[in-house]
């Protein structure tokens, strides 16, 4: 069996079969003071399990109403209290010592209801064994408080440890939710970068083509120096003969009339309604009329 040691258990969490009115009002006030003032209760209670997390008391009602009036004068102070919790490895020895420690407690409160006259009549042998038994009853209430001091300075100190790992923890979350907007942006820009990387590696631009074209063709083709300077009647025929009307070919002559076309992206670029494919299909015929 495990070493027996009491748990903080929510107040709220426990219901007592006793009605409070069985008790003094003032008495529960004035311990409920002192479990504030004390930062706790010394002596701890004793609670069945009544559910996955309820608590029914086997013992204390009198300590529970106290503490009960303590959560409601401090909520926060008076949260928890210590409390034995039987379970089935231990219920039996725990049931056994609290029926010996209730007969002794009634026991000791039917001798100071006794009259004089009933106590003058005990024996001398018994009289002389009141010193060693009231000594022997004392050094055995400094026991168990001591060892319930010690017990609640443990609890205390407990709970202290489990606060401080619940704020560190806490502190992480914080920290890394302040990271989150920093990430996504990394993020987010990273992918950026790889889809523009994608687009670059994509098939070259019709200007790229041309250019490949024009190497190509340079040598053994003018298309380039027809449309800068060929006689505009034999030019006109020819664009005609590929598709163009009369409003795309004098673009073309007013365009060449400022200032001379470079490439053929630049005339793409220059000349409205003369697409890319238009530009193409010019430079194969050409090509395929004009070979040396």
């Amino acid at each position: 069996m495990k070493k027996l040691s009491p748990s903080l258990v929510a107040v709220k969490k426990i219901t007592s079969a006793v009605p409070r009115s069985n008790f003094s009002d003032p008495d529960l006030e004035k311990l409920a003071r002192l479990i504030l003032d004390s930062g706790g209760l010394i002596n701890p209670i004793i609670v069945r399990r009544n559910g996955m997390d309820a608590y029914e008391i086997v013992d204390g009602d009198f300590e529970f109403y106290a503490a009960a009036r303590a959560k409601e004068i401090e909520p926060l102070k008076g949260e928890t209290i210590g409390a034995f919790i039987l379970e089935e490895e231990n219920e039996k020895l725990l049931l056994e010592q609290l029926e010996i420690l209730r007969k002794t407690a009634v026991t000791e409160s039917a001798d100071e209801n006794k009259t004089p006259q009933e106590l003058s009549i005990i024996d001398t042998s018994v009289e002389s064994e009141i010193p060693q038994t009231s000594s022997s009853l004392e050094q055995r209430l400094t026991n168990i408080e001591v060892r319930l001091e010690n017990q609640l300075n443990e609890l205390k100190a407990s709970r202290t440890r489990e606060e401080k790992v619940l704020a560190e923890k806490i502190q992480e979350f914080e920290n890394q939710i302040s990271q989150l907007p920093l990430l996504i942006e990394t993020q987010l820009n990273d992918r950026i970068n790889e889809l523009k990387s994608e687009v670059n590696a994509e098939k070259p631009t019709l200007v790229d083509t041309v250019g490949e074209v024009e190497q190509v063709t340079a040598q053994r083709l003018s298309l380039l120096t027809a449309l800068n300077t060929q006689e505009k009647d034999r030019l006109k025929a020819s664009l005609k003969n590929v598709g163009l009307n009369d409003q795309v070919i004098k673009l073309i002559f007013k365009e060449r009339d400022l200032r001379q076309f470079v490439s053929f992206a630049n005339v793409v670029e220059r000349i409205k309604g003369l697409s890319d494919n238009r530009m193409i299909k010019i430079i194969d015929y050409w090509e395929n009329t004009h070979k040396l």
